[in-house]
């Protein structure tokens, strides 16, 4: 009796260090499945900006994403022939709640920065003293589109497709 209780401990003791050692790789899948984590790496472009008079100008953007897990950092860069637009923001995640701040460089604007996870679909509100807006990031695959509005600056709007390397 006391061979068999013995043999079926250990028995137990196997099966649980085996799912122990499975347990990191499923982690990770679950850990990938983080919506920043879909978006770290590199990613390049193009689009549109508008200004509040109306003024457009087709611009390439460039985008980088670091971080993962409940920290997002990203910095978009674009230029046209006439305008640059560089928007640097930190995030964090909490559950499909999103907080951090915000800034654009070429026009001097930061702000706070609220939002939510709506699966496929970052949608962040932007806002300070001076001017107010808002940036919806929707990803799926290699591809990403990126749409900013804003209003108390002179930008009015930056629309854009990413696609590239994410690392």
């Amino acid at each position: 009796m006391r061979f068999r209780r013995q043999s079926v401990f250990r028995g137990r003791l196997i099966i649980a260090l085996a799912a122990f050692t499975l347990m990191p790789s499923e982690l990770s899948n679950a850990q990938a499945k983080n919506p920043f984590d879909s978006l770290l790496g590199t990613w390049t472009g193009a689009g549109q900006l508008v200004l509040q008079g109306g003024q457009w100008e087709n611009i390439k953007c460039n985008a980088y994403y670091t971080g993962g897990g409940s920290e997002l950092r990203l910095a978009v860069r674009c230029a046209s022939a006439s305008y640059k637009v560089e928007i640097r923001s930190k995030l964090t995640r909490v559950g499909d709640k999103i907080s951090g701040t915000w800034e654009e460089r070429t026009y001097n604007a930061t702000g706070g920065v609220s939002g939510r996870d709506l699966g496929n679909r970052l949608s962040f509100t932007i806002s300070n003293s001076g001017f107010s807006g808002s940036m919806s990031v929707s990803y799926g695959g290699p591809k990403q589109s990126v749409s900013i509005s804003t209003t108390g600056i002179n930008l009015k709007s930056v629309d854009m497709t990413l696609s590239g390397i994410r690392e």
